[in-house]
């Protein structure tokens, strides 16, 4: 089956009351773990790259091995495939991502004064929907580390609503990352969701909600932003944490063994776990 941008899949969570998963692939085996996945659950998901990922492996190997994957995916147990690119700045590599074939691409130039902002995400559009890549976009601060880009907690600040509703109007992105109060990486202490905040954005701006920030927070806070809006919702350091433990684990477990492959293949049992019990979670299990 061919890959598809986020619209329609997110357009149908938003309507439906749940979210689509999205998950930061590292490499073959965990992409290989978000499809079938995916296949299990039967549920629509979005495979997402970071920036470095895309830089380190190179945007041909991703989207050749993307291709592969969800080509031998089998309806009607796959639903709908996107392949996302996450929080990027650099224009240049939107562009490289769009030209080879990823379906939907980030443009994060929050940290830019909110004018800049909006003319560069704009930008993205242009550049975008000519190719019937999705966009999505952010305004506010989210806390923790995405990347290279880092945001201190002092620093960081909330969407602003009225902004929000502008920014949309005038942007027109297919799904929206306002800054509600989760963050990057690791908790290290309750998250303060402003949960008012969320719902008056996504309901002026009738705009799909992206929630960022996901790895760790309660299932009851994960279900009460879906409730509000929040139709896709990025799931990153839990992978970073399944790639390295399952493999850890298994060979702490079987150290006077040396079969590379059984390591990989217990890596890829752990990470197409989580993703399942993420999906079935967030509503989107079922949904294909």
């Amino acid at each position: 089956m061919p890959l598809e941008n986020m619209k329609a899949m997110l357009s149908k969570a938003a309507t439906e009351g749940y979210a689509v998963g999205a998950f930061n692939i590292l490499d073959y085996n965990s992409a290989k773990a978000v499809v079938q996945a995916a296949q299990e659950a039967n549920a629509p998901v979005i495979i997402q790259t970071s920036a470095k990922t895309v830089i380190f492996w190179g945007a041909a190997a991703i989207i050749s091995w993307v291709r592969q994957l969800v080509g031998s995916s089998s309806p009607p147990k796959s639903g709908p495939i996107a392949l996302h690119l996450d929080h990027c700045k650099d224009l240049d590599l939107i562009k490289e991502c769009i030209d080879s074939g990823w379906t939907s691409v980030m443009i994060d130039a929050s940290a830019k004064p909110f004018e800049e902002n909006l003319v560069l995400s704009r930008q993205v559009v242009q550049m975008a929907r000519p190719k019937d890549v999705t966009v999505e976009a952010e305004i506010g601060a989210i806390v923790g580390v995405e990347d290279d880009i880092h945001v201190k907690e002092q620093q960081a600040h909330l969407a602003d609503s009225e902004q929000a509703i502008r920014f949309c109007a005038e942007v027109k992105p297919d799904c929206f990352a306002p800054a509600i109060g989760t963050a990057h990486g690791v908790y290290k202490g309750e998250p303060r969701i402003a949960y008012d905040r969320l719902e008056e954005i996504a309901t002026k701006t009738a705009v799909p909600i992206a929630l960022h920030g996901g790895t760790g927070l309660a299932d009851n806070v994960f279900k009460k932003c879906i409730s509000l809006g929040c139709a896709k919702v990025n799931i990153s350091t839990q992978l970073k944490y399944a790639f390295i433990d399952g493999f850890v684990a298994y060979h702490e477990a079987h150290n006077t063994q040396y079969n590379p492959l059984k390591v990989i293949d217990a890596q890829f049992n752990k990470l197409k776990a989580g993703i399942i019990e993420k999906m079935k979670l967030f509503g989107s299990a079922g949904k294909a």
